[in-house]
């Protein structure tokens, strides 16, 4: 188990053998997710930067959140509290400077990638503890 941080930390992990990597986001992405994915949504994280690309088909029939600042009341941001006040959707691409856009860093580069927060950390060490895989964890 190694430990690093930020993209390059997480490219520098994978590089290294990590077969699956925990990113550990927990201002707002990672404990977002577990908020939707508690509440049955299917998140597909994307970065900021991602806005200028093509959507992906599997993102089509998705939510996006918003920016904190533009979203209005009901609408979905990257605030935990904008998940948990709003109708769960069945997917929503989740975008963040951060945590989001390592996550897809990681998806491209083929590991198995696990979102960790104070809210799932006993899930996901127990997860973990069935793994044989090599594990990286980036914050």
């Amino acid at each position: 188990m190694r430990l690093d941080w930020g993209p390059r930390g997480a490219h520098e992990l994978v590089a290294g053998g990590a077969e699956v990597v925990v990113v550990v986001d927990v201002l707002s992405f990672t404990t977002s997710v577990t908020v939707a994915v508690s509440q049955g949504t299917v998140v597909r994280p994307r970065s900021w930067s991602a806005a200028s690309r093509p959507v992906p088909a599997e993102e089509v029939d998705a939510v996006y959140a918003l920016g904190r600042a533009a979203a209005a009341p009901g609408q979905i941001s990257l605030s935990p509290a904008s998940i948990v006040a709003a109708a769960p959707p069945e997917r929503l691409v989740l975008p963040s400077p951060n945590g989001s856009a390592i996550c897809e860093q990681l998806a491209a580069e083929g590991v198995t990638v696990v979102a960790a927060s104070l809210r799932n950390a006993r899930a996901v060490g127990r997860w973990l503890s069935g793994q044989q895989a090599a594990v990286g964890i980036v914050a």
